[in-house]
């Protein structure tokens, strides 16, 4: 069966088909269907990580005709009432990097005490076999832990560096690809769908 990956990331097509690699599934990216760059990103108008997850895999698969896999993913902090929420990449303004994001939360939380910076990294996957398909599978992961008071670490991205895991004793920008894809919230949302797909 071949499905069509709802994103023009080359790295979260990477990470799927290495997690696939023993299905019977092919695992293809949107970029290679249409014309010119294929099937460009849906706009993700969804007020929940569910919603734009399955917003992203239904336009894919109407575009390719093919069952369609997104995620949406994104940060809440507890002292800001669950911001930045499903605006996490675009937290700092609609062309904000990954840095104007951190500096906007780390300012945010100016003087914060540790105790009240608790926060978590969702990750929704939505599967559909078709674009109306009446009842997508959905899978969810979540990764606690809590925004440290400045930036540690140099691997992973968007807010790794600022996410401290007091279990670990460290940033997610601290660890390696292999150990945070055994506790992060993708990494749980993955597992789930492989074993739905295998």
């Amino acid at each position: 069966m071949k499905i069509v990956l709802a994103t023009s990331n080359p790295g979260k097509l990477k990470e799927l088909q290495t997690l696939l690699r023993d299905s019977d599934h092919e695992i293809t990216s949107q970029r290679d269907y249409g014309v010119g760059d294929g099937v460009g990103d849906a706009d993700e108008t969804g007020i929940s990580f569910v919603e734009n997850a399955l917003i992203k895999a239904r336009h894919a698969s109407r575009h390719t005709g093919l069952a369609a896999i997104a995620d949406d993913s994104g940060l809440e902090v507890d002292y800001l009432g669950g911001r930045p929420g499903v605006h996490s990449a675009r937290y700092a303004g609609e062309n904000a990097t990954p840095q104007d994001n951190i500096d906007k939360l780390l300012a945010a939380l100016d003087g914060v005490a540790a105790q009240f910076r608790g926060a978590r990294f969702h990750c929704v996957i939505a599967m559909v076999q078709d674009a109306h398909d009446p009842a997508p599978a959905i899978f969810h992961g979540c990764w606690d832990g809590r925004i440290a008071e400045a930036p540690a670490g140099n691997n992973g991205f968007g807010y790794d560096s600022v996410f401290y895991i007091p279990d670990l004793g460290c940033t997610a920008a601290e660890l390696s690809a292999s150990v945070k894809n055994k506790h992060s919230h993708r990494g749980k949302a993955l597992r789930q769908l492989r074993q739905q797909l295998i």
